[in-house]
């Protein structure tokens, strides 16, 4: 018998207004995300893919229907549980990195842990941990200006799992780099999902990095389309 499903959205609605008129962004989306699934969210631009991912992690509330996650609907959050709930379930990565430039590498990678009830100790061997899972731990005193974009985007990844958050969210994390750099964060994020079991949902219009997922979803118009 299969488990619960980790992620369950039901009839998903999101729409934005433009002076007078409703944009509508997702359109009753239904979607299920088994925990150690690597999940790709595909479609053009303003296809509401990025949307998608906001709302599952907690970033931004729907118009109605449900994001489970464990055995939370996150959209039932006040503003304060939610922000709580997101620093303790969800590790992001960005396309442009989001690192701190006068932080080096291994503090930006302990900033989400000062949250935590860790003794600095703690947070000190989980940072590095987390820097020595993506093979960097020979640059922790460097500082984002002094790294290449690929390692940039490197520490941005150990930022993001240092609190074993219960799924990844990906936006575009190839977009910004160089062929080369952006095979090694993919084969990365891989091996996160393989051998650590993360639970990783991706949007991406490559698909070369749609690849490397297990499951690909097409999104059109804010419509899941299955296939």
């Amino acid at each position: 018998m299969l488990s619960s499903p980790l992620v369950a959205i039901r009839n998903l609605n999101k729409s934005y207004s433009r002076g007078s008129q409703i944009i509508q962004v997702l359109s009753d989306i239904n979607l299920d995300i088994r925990e150690g699934e690597f999940l790709a969210l595909m479609g053009p631009s303003g296809s509401g893919k990025s949307t998608l991912l906001n709302l599952i992690a907690g970033i931004d509330k729907p118009d109605s229907g449900s994001v489970n996650i464990g055995s939370i609907d996150i959209t039932t959050l006040s503003e304060t549980d939610l922000a709580h709930w997101r620093a303790n379930h969800v590790g992001f990565i960005f396309q442009f990195y989001n690192l701190i430039p006068v932080l080096t590498a291994f503090e930006n990678v302990e900033l989400p842990l000062l949250l935590t009830s860790l003794s600095r100790k703690e947070r000190r061997e989980h940072a590095e941990a987390a820097l020595r899972a993506v093979n960097l731990e020979d640059r922790m005193e460097h500082y984002p200006s002094q790294l290449s974009g690929g390692q940039q985007q490197r520490v941005a990844i150990a930022r993001a799992v240092v609190t074993d958050p219960a799924i990844l969210v990906a936006d575009e994390p190839t977009g910004d780099l160089d062929k080369v750099s952006a095979t090694d964060i993919l084969e990365l994020m891989r091996r996160l999902n393989y051998e650590l079991g993360k639970t990783i949902i991706m949007v991406t219009h490559d698909p070369r990095a749609a690849e490397k997922a297990r499951i690909v979803k097409h999104l059109e118009k804010g419509i899941m389309n299955e296939h």
